[in-house]
């Protein structure tokens, strides 16, 4: 296939991106050559700030209880304080974690549509580079952070054992003439829609075509999805010497249950299987099975100060961040040419809400890791005054390798934030 390549019919005509097809069997790689990688991580019921967030800032700041855990990371973390959404309202605290990679204000109220997310943003320019163009992965339930163009909820995986199966288990090989027999079906089905397509767009009016170049772009994206996994479906899985995971069926076990994620993710990276990964971490009502702890996380992290409460919700965030410990030291640990995974990899923590207990969501935890920043700071902004944490997320584009200076409710990337 020719490089510059469309898709056309009926007098429809989609611009392709690149695709593996365009150069045999050879993958693209990113511009400089050097894969870049994401993982955003949310913990939707916040983390206590006082146990969180130093006190003082720049490089020579005192670790707080949970930045304590890390500190044999201490040079590949920022921690940055202050931030919120632009638009954001504490009525609908919860609600929030529909617009924690999206940014779009307004998460909760009536009538309410969502944007693409972060990854999905950076899944249209480098997904077609590996097997999977992103990962959605969540601790309990399929609800997730992930967000098409359109504003469709992609539902998340909470089962590891599927999830390792898709990653490196071959299908028999009836299962995968089937799964080339379903990409040929939808092709013939999007034919049909473009010559209904052409036949709609001269009878409508302005508001209606704009729905329908709307729709015709999801169209698009499907497109490059059946390409992107047929080119795939043609090539053999990559082999990892691990026992296949067992999913862990009680809910209340966050810890056990974001451990097996947290493994998954470092497979899926340490084999270029995927370059984008989004975590859901559980918040359940049940009380863990972690020693000290007879409240679930959700009853605890609605503490109202209650000192007993406060003192159990500590024990299981401290080991939450753990587990996060136990991620980045593995990415470090795990060479890819002179570099290593977390010198490729943009580690994100945060979550929808500042805090918990009062729902806010202002002055939003944030760790940021990896990916070639220069780290080992606490980047403290003004929450009275602070800049939208989009613009964090132009700066976690452009590591990637993606040319924008926008997104969502961005008005630039992140001040203080700086790349090796």
């Amino acid at each position: 296939m020719k490089r510059r390549a469309f898709i056309r019919s009926a007098g429809i005509s989609l611009a392709l991106p690149w695709l593996d097809a365009f150069c045999g069997d050879s993958k693209p790689e990113a511009t400089n050559g050097t894969p870049r990688r994401m993982v955003c991580i949310c913990a939707p019921l916040g983390l206590h700030p006082d146990s969180f967030f130093p006190e003082q800032s720049g490089k020579d700041y005192a670790p707080s209880p949970y930045l304590e855990i890390l500190n044999e990371h201490r040079d590949d973390f920022t921690v940055i304080s202050g931030l919120e959404h632009a638009g954001m309202s504490s009525s609908f605290g919860h609600q929030a974690s529909a617009s924690f990679l999206t940014g779009a204000p307004g998460a909760g109220r009536p009538g309410f549509r969502n944007a693409i997310s972060l990854d999905q943003f950076a899944a249209e320019h480098i997904g077609a580079l590996t097997r999977f163009p992103s990962l959605a992965l969540s601790g309990e339930g399929s609800g997730g952070l992930s967000w098409t163009r359109t504003g469709a909820l992609i539902p998340s995986d909470n089962s590891p054992s599927r999830v390792f199966a898709r990653l490196f288990l071959e299908g028999r090989a009836v299962e995968v003439r089937e799964q080339m027999r379903r990409i040929e079906d939808g092709r013939s089905i999007l034919d049909d829609v473009r010559e209904q397509a052409k036949s709609l767009r001269t009878s409508l009016g302005s508001s209606d075509r704009d729905k329908l170049d709307e729709y015709l772009t999801s169209v698009r994206e499907l497109e490059l999805r059946m390409v992107n996994d047929e080119s795939w479906a043609r090539k053999p899985k990559p082999k990892v010497e691990v026992e296949p995971p067992q999913d862990i069926p009680n809910p209340a076990d966050l810890i056990g249950r974001t451990r097996l994620l947290f493994d998954l993710t470092h497979l899926a990276l340490q084999t270029d299987s995927t370059r984008l990964i989004t975590i859901m971490l559980a918040g359940s009502t049940a009380a863990p099975p972690i020693e000290g702890v007879s409240f679930g996380h959700h009853d605890l992290s609605h503490h109202g100060k209650d000192p007993g409460k406060l003192e159990q919700l500590k024990i299981v965030e401290v080991e939450a961040m753990k587990t996060v410990r136990d991620l980045l030291g593995k990415l470090k640990g795990s060479k890819e040419d002179d570099a290593n995974l977390l010198d490729r990899t943009t580690v994100f923590l945060g979550s929808n809400l500042g805090d918990a207990s009062s729902h806010s969501t202002r002055n939003l935890p944030v760790l940021l890791a990896g990916g070639g920043f220069r780290h080992g700071q606490h980047l403290p902004f003004d929450p009275e005054n602070p800049p939208p944490l989009c613009n964090l997320y132009v700066s976690m584009l452009q590591r990637l390798g993606i040319e924008t200076d926008t997104f969502n409710t961005s008005t630039g990337t992140l001040t203080g934030l700086s790349m090796a």
